[in-house]
């Protein structure tokens, strides 16, 4: 894949797809002006609208009232930069499904095998697509200078037949976001040319280029925000970071593939896990706590672990990688198990993976890369498409406990539980997957639930709305009170300088031992999601593991659950400035646990960047326990060091001997400081008192080889 390519196109298309949307609304007399929306007269008269001077279909005047309410709500930048994001997503999701021939009609929508307009244009007569007017398409295309209109009426088309199997991506276009569709879309530099022609067709072989997409195209404005207090809307951007694909297989294979070896050590799956870490060899006692820990997973008969019953979460999912290779770990698992390959995507998709993010269209990305995966081994699975689990959280600000239980109140749902799950997701979009979901309230969700699904169905129009509204909180509460085989993330990065008030307030209150930064709160966190004999899978930055703003957390790690592995990796490895950890954690404590740790540089991986070879070999190859680490004072994660160093800490300190203190402060640096040649060296007094002036003083300075 030729990211170069990718990292030069996306910014920029995110720019224009921006301003294709910016002057769609400027036509429908939509503009902003010093910050404030300004909007042209519009009028409906019989069966048509007149919109700043032109004509256009009537049905146009309601959905620019839609737009004009939202932009109000929302902003007009703001609601413009989404419809260009969701449009993006469409366009991508599209050139991926016509490369691989997954559009059902076989005929391109963006392109054309000989680079001239789309495939489909000189297809309309064959094509079938769903709310197609044929008739209207054909004389269109007779017509010889309507292919602009005839085009837009295809794309349309395309889209609404998708949403049938996709509508979290491709919501039936009768809304604002058919009236935001960019024009020009057939002039060789518009935004579909500028795609087609960007990036390679090669590129798209594997579903991981929607992923690097979805970052490129945010990085600009990542740019923008990071280094600042970060408002809730722009924490996604200031917080993506696409895991390179060999760390996020040594997390979930190291994680769920674990799982299945440790339930069944005759099997050989793991020699197709290039990054699977043999355990070390473990004491009795070790072992017989493993076997303990993992009966509580096996089936009822004793054969072995049901594939339909693991769980895997990531909390912070945004494009679905991690989700992704998730799925292909799972996939070997049930294939081991000697499931058919085309019964299997769906139980993956329905049974195994659940993702959760802040950012909506982040999520449809992660939901059509699955839908994706899935697609290419059933062919046939998006004609009945599988109920993904998969959410971006919405909040609940603006609902009402009191107008909603009486809309209600004919099917018993009870004012107080309302309450309970309006408070929970006020701050959904700031506070995320952190969010804690109250014992009280997770006791009563499955009747909620079945309340809702009783008052959409038998409610009046008040019941039925309620229900409609109070519903996605109540999916994503469950999803967030649930526990899971493996909690596997690359979780957002961001310290206390960025977060805003409420974000930091909450961090405070929640979790004091990690509030430093959030990846430390997901790490904190995720341990509520995992089961007994459930993993937490991170690759995070480093800093937890020696900062003493970490201590806190680093000794309950340490004392309440166990480090099972971990890939420690220096400056870049990441493509960040800074060290990072890719760290597998049983939620359980397993005394004397012998725990596999490696260190990797950037000189150890190849110009693809992966690994030349794994696990790397170099003198932090090591196994260790993390029992030990307590030894040192402020129990850092020093995997590396000896025995012999360790015992060191055993004897007295120097504080038994000395009072260590700050040496000769001189109270003016600027004025008694000098450099070796600024001052008289027969001016300088080495040894013996004299008249001399200058004193030899040890005071750091720019870095010198000697």
């Amino acid at each position: 894949m030729n990211k170069t390519k990718l990292k030069a196109y996306a910014p920029q298309a995110r720019l224009d797809f921006i301003a294709a949307v910016t002057a769609r609304a400027n036509i429908l007399g939509l503009s902003e002006r010093a910050g404030q929306l300004e909007v042209a007269a519009g009028e409906q008269r019989g069966d048509i609208a007149i919109i700043a001077g032109r004509e256009w279909p009537v049905k146009v005047f309601t959905q620019r009232e839609r737009l004009i309410k939202k932009m109000q709500e929302h902003g007009f930048s703001q609601t413009v930069e989404a419809v260009a994001y969701t449009w993006f997503n469409r366009f991508a999701a599209l050139r991926y499904m016509e490369l691989h021939d997954f559009l059902g009609h076989g005929y391109r929508v963006l392109s054309n095998t000989d680079g001239s307009l789309p495939e489909l244009l000189n297809r309309v007569a064959e094509v079938d697509l769903p709310g197609l007017d044929r008739n209207l398409a054909v004389n269109l295309k007779l017509a010889g200078n309507k292919d602009g209109e005839l085009y837009r009426l295809l794309l349309i088309a395309q889209c609404n037949a998708l949403s049938q199997s996709m509508p979290f991506l491709f919501e039936r276009i009768d809304d604002e976001t058919e009236l935001l569709l960019p024009d020009n879309l057939l002039l060789t530099d518009s935004i579909i040319a500028k795609l087609v022609n960007g990036i390679d067709e090669a590129d798209w072989a594997q579903v991981e280029i929607i992923g690097w997409l979805y970052q490129f195209y945010i990085s600009e404005k990542k740019d923008q925000v990071i280094g600042k207090v970060v408002k809730s809307e722009d924490i996604p951007a200031a917080t993506q970071l696409f895991t390179p694909n060999w760390i996020v297989q040594y997390l979930v294979q190291n994680s769920v593939g674990r799982l299945w070896m440790m339930a069944n050590p005759q099997s050989t799956i793991a020699s197709q896990w290039p990054y699977y870490i043999k355990p070390a060899e473990q004491t009795p006692e070790v072992n017989a706590n493993l076997q303990t820990l993992i009966q509580t997973r096996i089936d009822e008969d004793g054969s072995s672990l049901n594939p339909e019953t693991i769980t895997v979460l990531d909390p912070a999912c945004g494009s679905g990688h991690i989700l992704v290779e998730a799925y292909e770990t799972l996939k070997a698992i049930y294939l081991e198990r000697g499931y058919q390959l085309r019964a299997i995507p769906r139980l993956i998709l329905e049974k195994n993976l659940y993702g959760i993010d802040i950012d909506d269209r982040a999520a449809q990305l992660a939901g059509f890369a699955l839908l994706m995966k899935a697609r290419a081994d059933d062919r046939r699975i998006l004609q009945e498409p599988p109920q993904l689990n998969i959410l971006s959280l919405q909040e609940s600000k603006g609902m009402q406990a009191d107008s909603l239980a009486q809309a209600l109140q004919r099917f018993n749902v009870s004012r107080n539980t309302i309450a309970q799950l309006i408070d929970a997701f006020t701050h959904a979009k700031t506070f995320g997957s952190l969010i804690q979901i109250p014992s009280v309230l997770a006791s009563q969700l499955t009747i909620l639930e079945t309340q809702l699904i009783e008052a959409k169905t038998k409610g009046d129009l008040f019941a039925q709305e309620s229900a409609n509204q109070l519903m996605p909180l109540v999916q994503q509460a469950e999803l967030l009170a649930k526990q899971y085989d493996a909690v596997v993330a690359n979780p957002p990065y961001m310290g206390g300088k960025g977060m805003n008030a409420a974000l930091k307030d909450y961090a405070k209150a929640k979790f004091p031992d990690s509030k430093s930064d959030l990846f430390a709160m997901f790490i904190e966190r995720s341990f509520d999601w995992c089961k007994a004999s459930g993993f937490n899978s991170m690759v995070t930055m480093q800093s937890w593991m020696f900062l003493s703003s970490y201590e806190a957390m680093r000794e309950k790690i340490i004392n309440n659950q166990t480090i099972s592995c971990m890939v420690h990796m220096g400056n870049g490895v990441m493509g960040i400035a800074f060290g990072t950890a890719a760290t597998v954690i049983f939620k359980h404590h397993i005394n004397n646990y012998e725990g596999g740790f490696s260190y990797c540089e950037n000189d150890d991986l190849t110009e693809e960047n992966k690994p030349k070879s794994f696990p790397i070999q170099n003198e932090r190859l090591k196994t260790a326990k993390p029992d030990d680490f307590k030894k040192i004072p402020g129990s850092p994660i020093a995997y590396w060091v000896s025995g012999k160093f360790r015992s060191a800490f055993n004897n007295q300190s120097l504080l038994d001997f000395a009072v260590p203190i700050q040496g000769i402060i001189t109270g003016d640096t600027e004025r008694f400081i000098k450099q070796w040649s600024e001052v008289n060296f027969n001016s300088i007094f080495f040894r013996e008192k004299d008249d001399s002036y200058w004193v030899p003083y040890a005071k750091g300075g720019e870095t010198r080889k000697w």
